[in-house]
Protein backbone atom coordinates (compact mmCIF):
# COMPACT_ATOMS: atom_id res chain seq x y z
CA UNK A 1 0.00 0.00 0.00
CA UNK A 2 1.30 3.32 -1.33
CA UNK A 3 2.20 6.09 1.57
CA UNK A 4 0.54 9.47 1.90
CA UNK A 5 2.97 12.30 0.99
CA UNK A 6 1.63 15.71 2.01
CA UNK A 7 3.42 17.99 -0.59
CA UNK A 8 3.46 21.95 0.10
CA UNK A 9 4.88 24.70 -2.37
CA UNK A 10 6.10 27.71 -1.32
CA UNK A 11 7.76 29.25 -4.20
CA UNK A 12 11.39 29.93 -4.91
CA UNK A 13 13.00 28.98 -7.85
CA UNK A 14 12.20 25.50 -7.91
CA UNK A 15 9.19 26.93 -9.01
CA UNK A 16 10.20 29.58 -11.27
CA UNK A 17 11.25 30.26 -15.00
CA UNK A 18 13.52 32.31 -16.75
CA UNK A 19 12.10 34.93 -19.17
CA UNK A 20 13.11 35.73 -22.64
CA UNK A 21 15.13 38.66 -21.14
CA UNK A 22 17.00 35.86 -18.91
CA UNK A 23 15.44 37.10 -15.15
CA UNK A 24 14.38 34.30 -13.48
CA UNK A 25 10.81 35.22 -12.69
CA UNK A 26 7.99 33.58 -10.27
CA UNK A 27 5.19 32.48 -12.06
CA UNK A 28 1.41 33.33 -11.14
CA UNK A 29 0.97 29.09 -11.75
CA UNK A 30 3.68 26.97 -10.22
CA UNK A 31 4.42 24.96 -12.55
CA UNK A 32 5.58 22.25 -10.49
CA UNK A 33 1.64 21.96 -9.77
CA UNK A 34 1.41 20.19 -12.92
CA UNK A 35 4.31 17.36 -12.29
CA UNK A 36 2.59 15.42 -9.34
CA UNK A 37 2.30 13.02 -11.78
CA UNK A 38 6.05 11.80 -11.93
CA UNK A 39 5.19 10.98 -8.08
CA UNK A 40 2.27 8.45 -8.39
CA UNK A 41 4.64 5.62 -8.56
CA UNK A 42 6.30 6.45 -5.30
CA UNK A 43 3.56 7.68 -3.19
CA UNK A 44 -0.48 8.59 -3.10
CA UNK A 45 0.15 12.90 -2.91
CA UNK A 46 -2.03 15.36 -1.35
CA UNK A 47 -0.73 18.58 -3.25
CA UNK A 48 -1.21 22.01 -1.80
CA UNK A 49 0.42 25.72 -1.76
CA UNK A 50 1.01 27.60 0.90
CA UNK A 51 2.03 30.66 -1.05
CA UNK A 52 4.31 31.21 -3.53
CA UNK A 53 7.60 33.51 -2.78
CA UNK A 54 10.64 34.02 -3.06
CA UNK A 55 12.52 32.76 -0.58
CA UNK A 56 14.27 36.48 0.76
CA UNK A 57 10.63 37.26 0.76
CA UNK A 58 9.76 34.70 3.16
CA UNK A 59 9.82 35.81 7.21
CA UNK A 60 9.22 33.61 10.84
CA UNK A 61 5.65 34.61 10.01
CA UNK A 62 5.45 32.18 7.36
CA UNK A 63 7.39 29.81 8.90
CA UNK A 64 4.80 29.79 11.39
CA UNK A 65 2.09 29.62 9.13
CA UNK A 66 3.64 26.63 7.31
CA UNK A 67 4.30 25.33 10.58
CA UNK A 68 0.39 25.44 10.88
CA UNK A 69 -0.76 24.19 7.94
CA UNK A 70 1.13 20.97 8.44
CA UNK A 71 -0.34 20.54 11.90
CA UNK A 72 -3.59 21.45 10.33
CA UNK A 73 -2.97 18.79 7.58
CA UNK A 74 -2.38 16.44 10.17
CA UNK A 75 -5.15 16.35 12.05
CA UNK A 76 -7.39 16.72 9.04
CA UNK A 77 -6.26 13.16 7.49
CA UNK A 78 -3.84 10.24 8.01
CA UNK A 79 -0.17 11.60 6.48
CA UNK A 80 2.80 9.89 6.48
CA UNK A 81 5.56 12.19 5.34
CA UNK A 82 5.90 15.91 4.61
CA UNK A 83 7.83 17.36 1.62
CA UNK A 84 7.84 21.25 1.17
CA UNK A 85 9.31 22.57 -2.14
CA UNK A 86 11.05 26.02 -0.76
CA UNK A 87 13.91 28.38 -2.06
CA UNK A 88 16.97 27.97 -1.11
CA UNK A 89 17.94 31.39 -0.02
CA UNK A 90 16.18 30.99 3.10
CA UNK A 91 15.40 27.02 3.16
CA UNK A 92 17.77 26.06 5.67
CA UNK A 93 16.25 28.57 7.94
CA UNK A 94 12.51 27.64 7.86
CA UNK A 95 14.00 24.04 7.90
CA UNK A 96 15.44 24.78 11.20
CA UNK A 97 12.57 26.57 12.50
CA UNK A 98 10.09 23.51 11.55
CA UNK A 99 12.18 21.41 13.15
CA UNK A 100 11.82 23.09 16.64
CA UNK A 101 8.33 23.86 16.43
CA UNK A 102 7.01 20.20 15.12
CA UNK A 103 7.16 17.13 17.57
CA UNK A 104 6.13 14.63 15.06
CA UNK A 105 7.92 11.47 14.17
CA UNK A 106 7.09 11.16 10.10
CA UNK A 107 9.70 12.79 7.72
CA UNK A 108 9.32 16.45 6.98
CA UNK A 109 11.80 17.15 3.72
CA UNK A 110 12.82 20.49 2.09
CA UNK A 111 13.94 20.71 -1.37
CA UNK A 112 14.82 23.22 -3.90
CA UNK A 113 16.41 23.89 -7.12
CA UNK A 114 19.70 26.07 -8.37
CA UNK A 115 18.26 26.37 -11.95
CA UNK A 116 14.58 27.38 -12.75
CA UNK A 117 11.78 24.74 -14.60
CA UNK A 118 13.36 26.07 -18.06
CA UNK A 119 16.77 26.26 -17.72
CA UNK A 120 19.23 24.02 -19.01
CA UNK A 121 19.92 21.42 -16.53
CA UNK A 122 16.98 21.78 -14.08
CA UNK A 123 17.25 20.62 -11.04
CA UNK A 124 13.73 20.52 -9.44
CA UNK A 125 11.61 17.89 -10.61
CA UNK A 126 14.69 15.81 -9.93
CA UNK A 127 15.11 16.75 -6.37
CA UNK A 128 11.53 16.35 -5.98
CA UNK A 129 11.45 13.13 -6.87
CA UNK A 130 14.49 12.55 -4.60
CA UNK A 131 12.80 13.96 -1.60
CA UNK A 132 9.84 11.98 -2.01
CA UNK A 133 11.38 9.14 -2.20
CA UNK A 134 13.45 10.23 1.49
CA UNK A 135 9.87 10.89 2.74
CA UNK A 136 8.31 7.47 2.03
CA UNK A 137 11.47 5.55 3.21
CA UNK A 138 10.72 3.97 6.72
CA UNK A 139 14.07 4.87 8.06
CA UNK A 140 13.63 8.49 7.10
CA UNK A 141 11.46 8.38 10.58
CA UNK A 142 12.51 9.95 13.92
CA UNK A 143 15.05 11.72 12.38
CA UNK A 144 13.45 15.60 12.83
CA UNK A 145 13.26 17.77 9.94
CA UNK A 146 15.43 16.83 6.49
CA UNK A 147 16.78 18.88 3.30
CA UNK A 148 17.07 16.80 0.43
CA UNK A 149 19.26 18.16 -2.19
CA UNK A 150 21.93 16.61 -4.90
CA UNK A 151 21.35 12.73 -4.05
CA UNK A 152 22.11 14.04 -0.18
CA UNK A 153 20.48 14.08 2.59
CA UNK A 154 20.84 16.52 5.84
CA UNK A 155 19.47 17.45 9.26
CA UNK A 156 18.10 21.07 9.55
CA UNK A 157 20.42 21.69 12.54
CA UNK A 158 23.18 21.23 10.32
CA UNK A 159 23.23 22.14 6.91
CA UNK A 160 23.88 25.65 5.14
CA UNK A 161 24.00 27.15 1.81
CA UNK A 162 27.56 27.33 0.77
CA UNK A 163 27.84 28.40 -2.91
CA UNK A 164 25.56 30.88 -4.55
CA UNK A 165 24.70 28.83 -7.80
CA UNK A 166 26.66 25.05 -7.74
CA UNK A 167 23.57 22.40 -7.61
CA UNK A 168 25.45 20.80 -4.30
CA UNK A 169 25.46 23.64 -2.35
CA UNK A 170 23.69 22.43 0.38
CA UNK A 171 26.44 20.71 3.07
CA UNK A 172 26.80 20.12 6.95
CA UNK A 173 30.11 21.43 7.72
CA UNK A 174 32.14 19.46 10.15
CA UNK A 175 29.25 16.37 10.35
CA UNK A 176 28.24 15.76 6.45
CA UNK A 177 24.98 14.41 5.20
CA UNK A 178 23.09 12.17 7.23
CA UNK A 179 22.45 9.74 4.20
CA UNK A 180 23.25 9.30 0.53
CA UNK A 181 20.45 8.64 -2.43
CA UNK A 182 21.19 5.94 -5.22
CA UNK A 183 18.45 4.98 -7.49
CA UNK A 184 18.03 2.15 -5.91
CA UNK A 185 17.94 3.24 -2.14
CA UNK A 186 18.32 5.30 0.68
CA UNK A 187 21.32 4.74 2.81
CA UNK A 188 21.40 6.48 6.21
CA UNK A 189 24.67 5.89 8.19
CA UNK A 190 24.11 8.26 11.24
CA UNK A 191 20.84 9.66 13.33
CA UNK A 192 20.30 12.97 15.19
CA UNK A 193 21.20 12.24 19.28
CA UNK A 194 18.34 14.32 20.61
CA UNK A 195 15.92 16.55 19.52
CA UNK A 196 14.02 19.96 20.60
CA UNK A 197 10.99 21.14 20.68
CA UNK A 198 9.24 24.80 21.90
CA UNK A 199 5.65 25.35 21.30
CA UNK A 200 5.00 28.65 19.53
CA UNK A 201 2.20 30.37 18.35
CA UNK A 202 3.11 33.97 17.48
CA UNK A 203 6.11 36.01 17.06
CA UNK A 204 5.65 39.04 18.81
CA UNK A 205 9.33 39.07 19.94
CA UNK A 206 12.37 40.95 17.84
CA UNK A 207 15.82 39.50 17.77
CA UNK A 208 18.71 41.37 15.55
CA UNK A 209 21.84 39.35 14.11
CA UNK A 210 24.97 41.33 13.76
CA UNK A 211 28.41 39.71 12.32
CA UNK A 212 31.61 41.21 14.67
CA UNK A 213 34.51 42.22 12.77
CA UNK A 214 37.58 43.72 13.33
CA UNK A 215 37.25 47.53 14.75
CA UNK A 216 33.53 47.20 15.25
CA UNK A 217 32.08 49.82 16.37
CA UNK A 218 30.41 50.46 19.25
CA UNK A 219 27.28 52.15 18.70
CA UNK A 220 25.64 49.50 16.76
CA UNK A 221 24.85 47.60 19.56
CA UNK A 222 23.02 51.13 20.92
CA UNK A 223 21.34 50.81 17.99
CA UNK A 224 19.77 47.42 18.93
CA UNK A 225 18.89 48.94 22.21
CA UNK A 226 17.41 52.02 20.62
CA UNK A 227 14.95 50.40 18.43
CA UNK A 228 13.91 48.07 21.46
CA UNK A 229 14.53 44.81 20.07
CA UNK A 230 13.97 41.63 22.75
CA UNK A 231 17.42 39.99 21.74
CA UNK A 232 20.72 40.15 19.63
CA UNK A 233 22.50 37.17 18.24
CA UNK A 234 26.05 38.00 17.80
CA UNK A 235 28.53 36.05 15.07
CA UNK A 236 31.68 36.23 17.08
CA UNK A 237 35.73 36.09 16.38
CA UNK A 238 36.98 32.33 16.52
CA UNK A 239 35.45 30.60 19.56
CA UNK A 240 33.12 33.98 19.69
CA UNK A 241 34.98 36.64 20.77
CA UNK A 242 34.22 40.39 20.24
CA UNK A 243 36.75 43.45 19.73
CA UNK A 244 37.25 45.80 23.27
CA UNK A 245 34.67 49.01 21.48
CA UNK A 246 31.79 46.03 22.05
CA UNK A 247 32.05 45.33 25.67
CA UNK A 248 29.71 47.92 26.65
CA UNK A 249 27.10 47.84 24.35
CA UNK A 250 26.86 43.57 25.28
CA UNK A 251 26.75 44.97 29.39
CA UNK A 252 24.31 47.74 28.35
CA UNK A 253 21.87 44.87 26.76
CA UNK A 254 22.54 42.05 29.44
CA UNK A 255 21.81 44.74 32.31
CA UNK A 256 18.76 45.03 30.98
CA UNK A 257 17.67 41.55 30.52
CA UNK A 258 17.97 41.90 26.93
CA UNK A 259 19.67 38.01 26.25
CA UNK A 260 22.91 37.78 23.66
CA UNK A 261 23.68 34.94 22.11
CA UNK A 262 27.35 34.10 20.60
CA UNK A 263 27.69 31.68 18.20
CA UNK A 264 30.90 31.66 16.04
CA UNK A 265 31.12 33.16 12.45
CA UNK A 266 33.62 30.49 11.60
CA UNK A 267 32.16 27.48 9.72
CA UNK A 268 33.54 24.75 11.87
CA UNK A 269 34.07 23.89 15.70
CA UNK A 270 31.94 25.04 18.71
CA UNK A 271 31.79 28.68 20.43
CA UNK A 272 32.75 28.65 23.95
CA UNK A 273 34.02 30.85 26.77
CA UNK A 274 37.65 30.24 26.97
CA UNK A 275 39.86 34.14 26.64
CA UNK A 276 39.38 35.85 29.95
CA UNK A 277 40.49 39.73 28.13
CA UNK A 278 38.45 41.71 27.46
CA UNK A 279 36.17 41.21 24.96
CA UNK A 280 36.85 37.33 25.17
CA UNK A 281 34.32 34.68 25.20
CA UNK A 282 35.37 33.47 29.01
CA UNK A 283 34.48 37.68 29.75
CA UNK A 284 31.66 37.45 28.00
CA UNK A 285 30.38 34.49 28.95
CA UNK A 286 30.65 35.63 33.05
CA UNK A 287 29.26 38.97 32.37
CA UNK A 288 25.96 36.72 31.14
CA UNK A 289 26.23 36.25 27.67
CA UNK A 290 24.85 32.90 25.61
CA UNK A 291 26.69 30.81 23.56
CA UNK A 292 25.15 28.89 21.03
CA UNK A 293 26.49 25.33 20.74
CA UNK A 294 26.93 23.82 17.01
CA UNK A 295 24.72 26.12 14.99
CA UNK A 296 25.13 29.29 12.61
CA UNK A 297 24.07 32.69 13.39
CA UNK A 298 21.01 32.70 11.36
CA UNK A 299 19.51 29.53 13.45
CA UNK A 300 20.69 30.93 16.14
CA UNK A 301 18.27 33.84 15.56
CA UNK A 302 15.47 31.41 14.78
CA UNK A 303 16.50 29.79 18.20
CA UNK A 304 16.37 32.87 19.89
CA UNK A 305 13.59 34.20 18.25
CA UNK A 306 11.44 30.99 19.16
CA UNK A 307 12.69 30.31 22.69
CA UNK A 308 11.89 34.37 23.36
CA UNK A 309 7.98 33.43 21.91
CA UNK A 310 7.29 29.88 23.42
CA UNK A 311 3.93 29.52 24.61
CA UNK A 312 3.26 29.25 28.55
CA UNK A 313 6.23 28.97 30.76
CA UNK A 314 9.46 31.03 29.51
CA UNK A 315 12.13 28.67 28.76
CA UNK A 316 15.69 28.65 30.60
CA UNK A 317 17.58 30.21 27.38
CA UNK A 318 21.11 28.86 28.35
CA UNK A 319 20.23 25.07 28.83
CA UNK A 320 17.96 25.73 25.32
CA UNK A 321 21.36 26.76 23.80
CA UNK A 322 23.96 24.05 24.69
Amino acid sequence: MKKTILLIHTGGTISMAMSAEGAVMPNEENPLMKESNKLASLASIIEIEAFNLPSPHITPKEMLQLRNVIMEQMTAQPIDGVVITHGTDTLEETAYFLELTTNLDIPIVLTGAMRSSNELGADGIYNLVEAVRVAVDEEARNKGVLVVMNDEVHLAVNTTKTSTSSVNTFQSPQYGPIGLITKSRILFHHAPIRRQYVDVNNLSKRVAMLKVYAGMEEDLLDIVLACKYDGVVLEGLGQGNVPPSVVKGIESLLQRDIPVVLVSRCFNGIAEGVYGYIGGGKMLEDLGAIFATGINGQKARLKLLIGLNTTGTPINLKDFFL
